[in-house]
């Protein structure tokens, strides 16, 4: 029960920090370079996808161009692809 009760606040707070990024009042850079700890399990292609005028296709080419799966987890990013995401995403 406890496991259930913490993978719901989990996505409770992933939704919100998904509203608060489709209305811009976060920024998706200082969430890449430094994210919360409910943040180290989900996708990147997920978070990017909650981004004002970031669909599938440029998430996707993004994520090509810095050599990113779109499987990959925040928490499993290298330093190296978190500082070329976020100089994309500068962009």
């Amino acid at each position: 029960m406890d496991a259930l009760k913490r993978a719901n606040d989990i996505r409770t707070q992933r939704a919100r920090l998904k509203r608060d990024l489709k209305a811009g009042r976060v920024q998706i850079q200082g969430l890449l370079l430094d994210p919360p700890e409910y943040l180290l399990t989900a996708k990147v292609f997920d978070l990017l996808l909650a981004v004002p005028k970031y669909g599938r296709v440029k998430t996707n080419r993004i994520l090509n161009q810095c050599r990113i799966s779109p499987s990959k987890t925040i928490g499993g990013l290298s330093e190296r692809q978190r500082a070329e995401l976020v100089a994309q995403l500068r962009r």
